[in-house]
């Protein structure tokens, strides 16, 4: 039955018979420009008038398009640009009240989560007591009088909390973390089947439909509705892929798109220089994506490295040391904080968003200086990220931009979610907030988004990434980035940029952001609370009970959906999430038949908190 909602949608849309709640919209602002010619009616599609038809047929989202986009004009009106209206209405709101896409947390979740943590944990502490005493348990082998799980013979190694947390709460839902795959990361994908003989303490591939118990269980997978076999008959499931970084569909087209060029430059480059870049791990490759990059972003110069994680965590350090201060949003990404740690510098934080903190703490360390002795800091660094990956929100970029000029702060601005994926032409979120990319001193971002690579870039002037190339770590040390992926991201570049001769990156932008925010608005037509901001691909979904986070992996792992569900302590202990990532690669048919199955789900978990206390 559930297969068929979004075939009875799709066919009141091929006739025309557009629902009403799906043309209603309450809070509406100002019409942008594209509604007008991007919407039509089911009354123009009647009317049999050809151009229209055809108008209708190229947009899948015609019977929606004005709605989602009077919802994405009144996001950016209130996030981005920040027009009269908007700021009136933010003026309304002190620091110390909600802020506008405040989500409250339902007392019954509250109570609920704690009870739940303290049960898991209880229980947890029963086990180990239990298998003290008697000298058994999951967690304590006696094969062999020197193992080192034999307490009679070994001190315990480890008796911290993490540890704990690993085997006492992690462990039980091990299964819906690390799954691994057998196809590209595209729009579908073959994810491959685990099995667990101890608990979940560890997990196993199931392998073939041989290696099943019995008759019964074999024919249970193998007329399952998403039941593949890939390589040598290994069991795998095939599911709608809601989970990858895959924002451009790259994945998807990658033999159209990138593969003759990808190719064709093994012909004369190796897979791996197997040095750092100032040693002889730079080719013509390295250069020619650092002169793209720059290009695209309107920088002098860029920094190539080969990893994303280690650009903010190496590149911070070379930037930042004892004797200045880094201004960091509470939210950033954990390189960025690592990055921050290893500085030596000293660090201060701001609430999210709140570019009134950040300037309140920017005006105390200019008057007072450094603790202690009141000395003038060197150089002061904000850094903030595009989009936050666990918040689906972009950065109030005008703002911070305002503020730091007008104390004299530099800004480092972390596009890896936004880069590609915001903005008419795909340059992040400076592009989509009205930001002069000349105004942002350091513009760190990532491949392994929207590009279908890896590694990292910086871009700035001249000199800084000059001081770069000599100081920092991940360019002065490490290995650099594979020749063949400097292909693949110049090749992305191009495509996006228009300079393969085709408008596909064009398409690819437009059908990211139309994507993202149907998807979005039919979440909350749900009732289900969902973070972020219309125009960002990642769409956060509130489970609060721990006991959710499995439950929603797994019903829609069985619905053939993959999904990711994260919990404490990747996020605060009360906010435990489902998180979306959609893709230029999805379908409407494919986010309607998911979207249908998310329905189901959240009925059978009680997950309607914004209709409902209790779910």
């Amino acid at each position: 039955m559930t297969n068929l909602k979004p075939r009875s949608s799709r066919l009141r849309r091929m006739l025309g018979l557009g629902r009403k709640d799906e043309t209603r919209f309450d809070d509406q602002t100002e019409e942008s420009p594209e509604t007008e010619v991007s919407s039509t009616s089911s009354a123009t599609l009647a009317s049999h008038n050809d151009e229209d038809h055809d108008l209708f047929l190229e947009d899948p989202y015609a019977d929606v398009r004005e709605r989602i986009e009077a919802l994405s004009a009144r996001d950016r009106a209130r996030y981005a640009s920040h027009e009269e209206d908007a700021q009136q209405h933010e003026q309304q709101h002190s620091r110390k009240k909600k802020p506008i896409n405040h989500i409250e947390l339902p007392l019954f979740a509250a109570y609920t989560t704690y009870l739940g943590y303290a049960v898991l944990i209880i229980c947890g502490h029963v086990r180990d007591l239990l298998a003290k005493i008697f000298g058994h348990g999951r967690y304590l082998r006696q094969e062999t009088p020197y193992t080192s799980d034999n307490l009679n013979y070994y001190a315990p190694l480890l008796k911290s909390w993490e540890n704990f947390y690993t085997r006492r709460l992690y462990h039980r839902i091990q299964d819906c973390f690390n799954r691994p795959i057998a196809s590209s990361p595209g729009a579908n994908i073959q994810v491959l089947e685990r099995v667990s003989d101890d608990g979940n303490k560890t997990m196993k591939l199931l392998g073939t439909l041989d290696d099943l118990e019995d008759d019964h269980q074999r024919n249970q997978y193998a007329n399952g509705s998403a039941f593949v076999e890939v390589s040598e008959g290994r069991v795998a499931r095939s599911c709608l892929n809601l989970g990858s970084y895959n924002y451009l569909g790259f994945a998807d087209d990658w033999k159209i798109t990138c593969k003759k060029d990808v190719l064709g430059s093994l012909q004369d480059f190796p897979v791996s220089n197997s040095s750092s870049r100032n040693e002889f791990g730079t080719t013509k490759l390295h250069r020619d994506v650092e002169e793209i990059v720059a290009r695209f972003l309107g920088k002098e110069d860029a920094l190539v490295l080969n990893m994303g994680f280690n650009t903010n965590s190496t590149t911070i350090p070379a930037l930042m040391g004892r004797g200045d201060l880094l201004i960091s949003d509470e939210l950033n990404h954990t390189s960025i904080v690592n990055g921050a740690r290893a500085s030596g510098a000293a660090i201060r934080i701001f609430r999210h968003n709140d570019t009134q903190h950040l300037e309140e703490i920017l005006r105390e360390a200019i008057v007072m200086g450094r603790p202690r002795t009141r000395r003038t800091w060197n150089k002061i660094m904000v850094v903030v990220e595009g989009i936050y990956s666990m918040e689906g929100e972009y950065c109030d970029l005008s703002n911070v931009v305002q503020v730091c000029k007008k104390y004299g702060a530099y800004i480092y601005l972390d596009e890896a979610h936004s880069i590609g994926a915001m903005g008419l032409t795909g340059r992040g979120c400076s592009e989509y907030c009205g930001v002069d990319s000349s105004d942002i001193d350091v513009m760190m971002g990532t491949f392994t988004k929207s590009f279908g690579g890896m590694g990292g870039y910086i871009a700035g002037s001249k000199d800084t990434i000059s001081f770069l190339r000599r100081q920092c770590a991940g360019s002065t040390y490490h290995n650099s980035l594979s020749p063949v992926v400097c292909q693949q991201i110049l090749s992305s570049f191009k495509v996006i940029m228009g300079e393969d001769g085709s408008n596909i990156g064009k398409k690819k932008i437009q059908a990211l952001r139309d994507n993202s925010n149907y998807f979005r608005m039919k979440l909350k037509d749900m009732g289900l609370h969902v973070l972020g901001h219309y125009d960002s691909p990642i769409m956060p979904v509130m489970l609060y009970n721990p006991t959710k986070i499995a439950a929603f992996s797994r019903e829609c792992f069985k619905r053939g959906l993959s999904v990711v569900v994260v919990g404490f302590p990747a996020v605060p202990i009360l906010q435990s999430r489902a998180r979306f990532c959609i893709s230029a690669g999805h379908t409407r048919d494919q986010l309607d038949k998911a979207l249908a199955e998310i329905d189901e789900v959240a009925d059978v978990l009680k997950l309607r908190y914004e209709i409902s206390t209790f779910g």
